[in-house]
Parts: structure tokens; C-alpha cells; sequence
């Protein structure tokens, strides 16, 4: 009786050592790659405002300006972008966590008078070959050049103007529904900024 024990005793021990051992590791490996991920972000943000924003030539990383929203969990960002010192263009992120698979977060550029200027896609676990078709541009088209202010940002289905993603008609919606938070935003904050 007294080895069955002992080897009860042992096993329990060499359980709490294994994992005491692995959530240290895991700890360091976390620190670790914590601020190549921080950088990753923030040069997926950099060059998706080079791609929504009209040619800049200030820094809209530096002075960015983060608003808490009711309709996001995150904070929404605005990124103003200016060229000889004027005002070329807002960078606004959107976000919906109404998507098939959860949160669809965009980054839209706005130029000053409200028309889209262009959208890149800067988070989305959307079904792939469905969903995912979002970040492409037979989708992206339908919204350049638009004015929310004018163009419904629903789709047809629900008396919109957009085009639904064929069998991805939740997708489309989050879509639509992330662009119109930043519509909102930049509306509320073009005159101040």
C-alpha cells in the first residue's frame, strides 16, 4: 500500500512542477513578443492610412485622438491628415462585432466634406470564399466617393444602397454597420479637429 501512494505523491508533484514550469515560460515568451506585436499593430494602422488618406505629409500617428463610443467595445481612433497645413483628410476606424464570426474592424478615410475616400480592412474572422470577399475590391468599390450623408449604408435587403456579398449578407451588414460608426464619429469631430 505504501508505493501506491508514494507514486500518487510523486505524480502530483512532477504535475505542479510541470506547471508551474510551463506558466513561467509561457510568461516570458508573452513579454517577449509583446512589443514586436504593439509594432506590428501600429504599422498595420501606418499603412493603412497611407493607403485611406489623400497624400500627407504631418505624422495623424502622433496626434491621434481616441473617443469611447456605446456602439464599440474598443475606442474609436481619428487620424487627421493635413498637406501644406491644411486639412486633406480623417481617418476614422469603425467597428461591429455583429459579423458572422464576430468583430469586423475598418479603418475609412474621409475627405473634409464627407465623402469616403477609401477602406482597408484591419480586422475580420469572416468566412473565407464568403465573408471574406469584403476586402475585395468589387465589394470596396461601392464606397468610394460615396457620402454617407447620401448614400444609405445598408445593404438592398434592408433599403440600403449596398450590395450584399452573394451568401454573406451578416458580413455585409457588419460592414456597413462599422462604416456608419465612423461616419458618425467624423461628423461629430470635423470641426473640432
Amino acid at each position: 500500500m505504501g508505493k501506491k501512494k508514494d507514486t500518487f505523491f510523486n505524480m502530483v508533484i512532477s504535475l505542479l512542477v510541470i506547471t508551474v514550469v510551463s506558466g513561467f515560460l509561457l510568461g516570458y515568451v508573452n513579454d517577449l513578443t509583446m512589443a514586436p506585436k504593439a509594432k506590428a499593430r501600429l504599422q498595420k494602422k501606418v499603412n493603412a492610412l497611407k493607403i485611406v488618406l489623400p497624400k500627407f505629409d504631418n505624422n495623424p500617428v502622433e496626434n491621434v485622438k481616441r473617443v469611447k463610443s456605446e456602439k464599440v467595445k474598443d475606442s474609436i481612433e481619428i487620424y487627421t491628415a493635413y498637406a501644406n497645413k491644411n486639412k486633406v483628410g480623417i481617418a476614422v476606424t469603425g467597428s461591429s462585432e455583429k459579423g458572422f464570426n464576430g468583430l469586423v474592424k475598418l479603418m475609412i478615410g474621409f475627405k473634409p466634406n464627407g465623402d469616403i475616400q477609401d477602406i482597408q480592412i484591419l480586422d475580420q474572422k469572416e468566412t473565407p470564399g464568403l465573408g471574406t470577399k469584403m476586402t475585395k475590391e468589387k465589394f470596396l468599390k461601392q464606397f468610394r466617393g460615396k457620402n454617407p450623408s447620401t448614400y444609405k449604408l445598408k445593404v438592398k435587403k434592408d433599403g440600403g444602397d449596398i450590395d450584399a456579398l452573394t451568401g454573406a449578407t451578416i458580413s455585409s451588414r457588419a460592414f456597413a454597420e462599422s462604416v456608419q460608426i465612423a461616419y458618425d464619429e467624423f461628423v461629430k469631430t470635423i470641426d473640432s479637429i
